[in-house]
């Protein structure tokens, strides 16, 4: 959890954040997003070494422990918890939607050994809209990985030109863009 005063606002959609291995950091905008807007940091027992049942159990015990339905907001290895988890669960009513941002390839010969456990990706189309937000020069995923899981999942692509693994070092700030896309997929 980040270092932050929480804003005391409930927003009016339950917001999940989903960050990647190893966290996401009082820099990443999925932090300053929590502290600013109050949404929910999904915390798994152990971001070293992220097993891929335990993620997704995580992910299913705190969707059915509030209310429904729920927004996914995921980051990099999120992205990939978020379709190993629909893939799966009997409960993917309970999500309104869900916001993908950088899912890496961890299909890829360098990131399925820092990876173990989460080849293969889960391909199946998402039972709910989403939007995946790809960067074209991402160190862990190639715009061309992007577009199919995209294509793949069913959800929408939106690319953002050159900004690395869309994270604290790519320099976003609050990343406004981003919390747009949010909004509008919460209004649907």
């Amino acid at each position: 959890m980040p270092a932050c005063a929480v804003s005391s606002l409930t927003p009016p959609v339950r917001v999940l954040i989903l960050p990647g291995w190893q966290n996401s950091g009082p820099d990443h905008w999925q932090s300053r997003w929590e502290c600013a807007h109050g949404y929910q940091r999904v915390e798994q027992h152990d971001w070293l070494r992220p097993l891929r049942g335990d993620w997704i159990a995580r992910l299913e015990e705190t969707l059915l422990g509030g209310e429904a339905p729920a927004v996914l907001v995921a980051h990099s290895l999120g992205c990939l918890q978020v379709a190993a988890w629909a893939a799966h669960s009997r409960n993917t009513h309970r999500v309104k939607a869900a916001l993908l941002v950088a899912p890496p390839d961890a299909e890829r010969e360098d990131l399925r050994q820092m990876l173990p456990g989460w080849t293969p990706i889960a391909r199946a189309a998402l039972p709910f809209p989403s939007v995946l937000v790809a960067s074209s020069d991402d160190p862990y995923g190639s715009p061309g990985h992007a577009s199919q899981l995209a294509t793949q999942w069913g959800s929408r692509l939106h690319t953002i030109g050159p900004r690395g693994h869309i994270n604290a070092e790519s320099g976003l700030g609050d990343w406004p863009e981003g919390h747009a896309l949010l909004q509008d997929l919460m209004k649907d």
